[in-house]
């Protein structure tokens, strides 16, 4: 099939994928898979930054592909990949990386945001955006599907795709990126962000953004137990029983996230006007996990019996992507004098 639109994104491997994960990235991934040429891809590369531990990294990059595949990621409709497995990532990644101001890079606020919380200001996090722009780039993606905190790093892609074509291809205009007017098109293609506005950053169970980085996960494959557990550790206030309760709380958002309109609608209705306690709502909010759930945590178990199998979709992704990479980086060599 030949579609007008190509999709492009990823998730780290940096830990086991959770409920912001997919109602942030993974559920448009699934969507999308129907309506345009999708790539996903595990950004083993990118995690290396946070996850130190070779045999960790191999578990938690196969349990990433398992999760894909169990909640709904088809390999005959979209190619999933890692990305170690495609080399011209980290080749592009070089390549651009010699035209990005290093101002760009000093006010990136992922790497602002992540080394306020303690990670170590390394080369890697620092060049983050670099390698985020190389994955998106190379394969020429006209939408990235990504949470609202990562929308500058497309913006930073757009920039840097620019000014590569600007000094690399004789012809570029920026006002006609595409030649559709009559200039020589650009190597690089400019993506756009795509961001489901409503569930775009969902909240832990400390009430920040929810995030592997800050322990505050409720993990979507975690035993019954342990998924109460988080639960039930979500942060509240000391509004008595009685009362109303206040509308920002991540309690009051996960619920919205999680529900069906029909069942938010009776929800907040009594959350507004008092008469349960923060318990009730918490029993709900695990009814509701479970309910959406259940089926991908069956899956789940399936393909834990046939490692094989997930071993030869991310081979194959590799393949493909490779095929859909090896142009784009052929012309970029080739402009570059290489």
């Amino acid at each position: 099939m030949s579609w007008a639109v190509r999709i492009v994104s990823g998730v780290q491997s940096s830990g086991k994928l959770h409920v912001g994960n997919f109602y942030g990235a993974i559920r448009q991934f699934l969507r999308y898979q129907d309506e345009a040429e999708s790539l996903y891809f595990i950004a083993n590369l990118h995690s290396l930054t946070s996850v130190r531990q070779g045999e960790l990294q191999r578990d938690l990059t196969r349990e990433a592909a398992i999760a894909f595949l169990s909640l709904g990621l088809d390999p005959l409709k979209a190619t999933l990949f890692r990305q170690s497995d495609v080399p011209e990532h980290t080749e592009l990644y070089w390549l651009l990386g010699t035209v990005v101001p290093v101002s760009h890079l000093e006010r990136a606020h992922s790497y602002k945001d992540k080394t306020s919380k303690g990670l170590t200001a390394d080369f890697g996090l620092f060049s983050y955006p670099v390698l985020m722009a190389s994955d998106i780039l190379l394969y020429r993606a006209d939408l990235v599907p990504v949470g609202k905190d990562q929308v500058q790093h497309v913006e930073f892609a757009r920039d840097w795709a620019t000014k590569f074509n600007v000094m690399y291809v004789p012809g570029y205009e920026p006002a006609d990126p595409e030649g559709i007017n009559g200039h020589t098109p650009g190597i690089l293609k400019l993506p756009a962000a795509k961001i489901l506005e409503s569930t775009a950053v969902i909240p832990g169970v400390d009430g920040q953004k929810m995030s592997k980085s800050y322990g505050n996960t409720i993990d979507l494959f975690a035993d019954e137990e342990e998924v109460k557990k988080r639960v039930m550790s979500i942060k509240t206030d000391s509004t008595s029983v009685s009362e109303p309760k206040p509308l920002d709380s991540p309690l009051y958002s996960l619920l919205k996230t999680l529900l069906s309109e029909s069942q938010f609608a009776e929800m907040d209705s009594s959350w507004r006007a008092g008469g349960k306690g923060y318990g009730d709502y918490k029993k709900m909010l695990v009814e509701a996990f479970f309910s959406n759930f259940a089926p991908a945590r069956s899956r789940r178990l399936e393909l834990l019996k046939n490692l094989t199998y997930v071993d030869s979709v991310l081979k194959k992704g590799a393949e493909q992507a490779r095929e859909m990479a090896t142009p784009v980086i052929t012309k970029v060599r080739h402009a570059m004098g290489l």
